[in-house]
């Protein structure tokens, strides 16, 4: 759930995750392990987890 989530955030609101992260008070580090853990990773130049 929180895949599809940022993903649709990534898509539809943020040009980066750096952004998305600062608009939300989201820690980057702790998103991009907890979604690592899941099986995903980020790709700026796409800006999604996949």
């Amino acid at each position: 759930m929180l895949f599809s989530f940022i993903n649709m955030k990534l898509r539809d609101q943020y040009a980066s995750l750096d952004l998305l992260c600062e608009d939300l008070n989201i820690d980057k580090e702790q998103l991009i392990s907890q979604l690592s853990a899941a099986g995903f990773e980020y790709n700026a130049e796409l800006n999604k987890f996949w």
